[in-house]
Parts: C-alpha cells; structure tokens; sequence
C-alpha cells in the first residue's frame, strides 16, 4: 500500500512540484462558476459591488449606524464593515467547501497519480481570486469616498498569511472527514454561520464587556478580521507579535490538517 508523507517539506513541495497542474485548475474553477451566465466573470466585480452599495444604504441610512463615536461619517460603518467580511467571505468560501473537495472529485480518487492533497490550494486559489476583485471594489469605492488610501493597505497580504495557512489545514482535515462523514457538509453551513455573529465583523471587540473579550480570541477569524481593518481603513500597523504569533499557529494548524489528510486518505477509494 502506498504510504504518504506528512512531512512539511511535502506540503508546500507538491503546491510547487504541481504548480501548473494546480494554476490550470483554479483557472476552471473561477470561469466554471460563471460557465453560462451572459456576463460571466464580470459577476465577479458586480457582486461585491452591488453588496458594498447594500451595506452602504442599510447601515449608513436606514440605521444610521456608526462605527466610531462622534464621527459624522455616513459611510464609514459600511467600509469598516466591508473590509471584515473581505476576510470572513474568503474564509467561508473554502470553508463551506472543503467537506466536498474529495466527494465531488471521486474520479481523481481513482488515479493513482493525481495528487489529492492539492485540492484544498485549488479551493484557496479561487478564493484568492475572489477575494482580490472584493478588495479592488473596497479600495475603489474608498477612493470615491475619502480619497487615497493609507500606505498601510500593502501590508493586506500579509494579514491574510496567517489565515491563509490556516484556511488549508482546516480544508484538508475536513476534506477528509466529508469522505467518512458526510454529515459534516450539514454541520458545516450552521457553524459557517455561528462564526459569522462571533467575529468583530459587525461589531468592535472594544464594544464588548470586559469578561467576554478574551472569549473573542478563541475565535481564529478575529486576528485576521480586526488587523485586516487596521491596515485597509485606520491606517495602522498591526501588532506584530500577535500578528507572529497568529503566523505560527496557524502554520501548525496547515501542518496538523495536512498530516490528517495523508494519513487517512489511503482509505478514500474503498469509502468512496
């Protein structure tokens, strides 16, 4: 029987070693979503667009909500707001997918050769790609609005890093368990949505009680979620030793799902 390394070295080796194969497929994934619509991957620009101009009217009219107190600001809550769902959206994109990445690619199951273990960076790949145009609306619709943006907004791909390794060691584990227990994909979609309400995206984490803000940080989106509106919106540098520390848990989270993956995947052609 084929035995399957779970070494790191393994893990970022064979996004490199197949490299083209895995850039083919994150390709037939974006333009496979849009296949058939008239507008095709203009969808891609419009949705973000047509959710900020939403948030806008909602929270800036009809609530009248604002973000920090005393600003006159009509805008502010929805770019605030925005720039937190760019993370959780990304996030929940391979999220909500991963217990599917090995059931709806059974016929790759059968080919000896195919390397499995790619399938969570084709999912990330897309969700880059989504991700990317979200931000581009963000930065446009900021740039109307308040004029150019804080230097600090180049440091964005940094602060999606740390989530970015742990998006793919949650995608492998689950990837796996979706094969042996297809009830995950069910569980999934609610707790998609619990992680929603308990991360700072529609709400400071300042604005909690005392005694409910360190619950916060068990949240592994929050780090990502409230540095991700530091650099885009205020104009700050993160804390880089929390932001260090999220980089380092995260890397063993990528590894600990990985080495999930390998171990239990010799067993996905007879389940499936």
């Amino acid at each position: 029987m084929q035995v399957f390394s779970i070494s790191p070295r393994v893990m970022l080796g064979s996004l490199w070693q197949h490299r083209a194969l895995t850039r083919a497929l994150v390709q037939r994934e974006v333009v496979g979503r849009y296949r058939g619509s008239i507008m095709g991957l203009v969808w891609s620009f419009l949705n973000p667009v047509l959710m900020l101009l939403i948030y806008t009217f909602v929270f800036s009219v009809v609530f009248k909500a604002r973000w920090s107190a005393g600003s006159d600001s009509k805008t502010e809550f929805a770019l605030v707001l925005f720039s937190g769902l760019l993370v959780f959206n990304f996030f929940a994109e391979c999220f909500n997918r991963a217990p599917a990445l090995v059931l709806q690619n059974v016929n790759y199951v059968k080919k000896v050769v195919f390397p499995l273990e790619i399938l969570p960076w084709v999912s990330l790949g897309a969700a880059l790609f989504h991700a990317l145009i979200s931000t581009l609306v963000w930065l446009l619709a900021y740039c109307l609005l308040n004029g150019v943006p804080h230097p600090t907004v180049l440091l964005f791909p940094l602060v999606l890093l740390p989530l970015m390794l742990f998006t793919l060691g949650v995608s492998w584990a689950l990837a796996s368990l979706g094969v042996y227990l297809r009830d995950v994909a069910q569980f999934i979609g609610v707790l998609t949505t619990i992680l929603m309400f308990l991360s700072p995206i529609f709400y400071s984490g300042s604005t909690l009680p005392e005694e409910y803000r360190g619950l916060l940080m068990f949240n592994p989106l929050t780090p990502a979620v409230e540095q991700a509106r530091e650099v885009l919106y205020w104009g700050r540098v993160p804390d880089l030793v929390e932001w260090g520390y999220y980089l380092l848990g995260s890397a063993v989270m990528a590894w600990l799902g990985f080495a999930w993956f390998q171990k239990t995947r010799k067993g996905f052609a007879d389940v499936l």
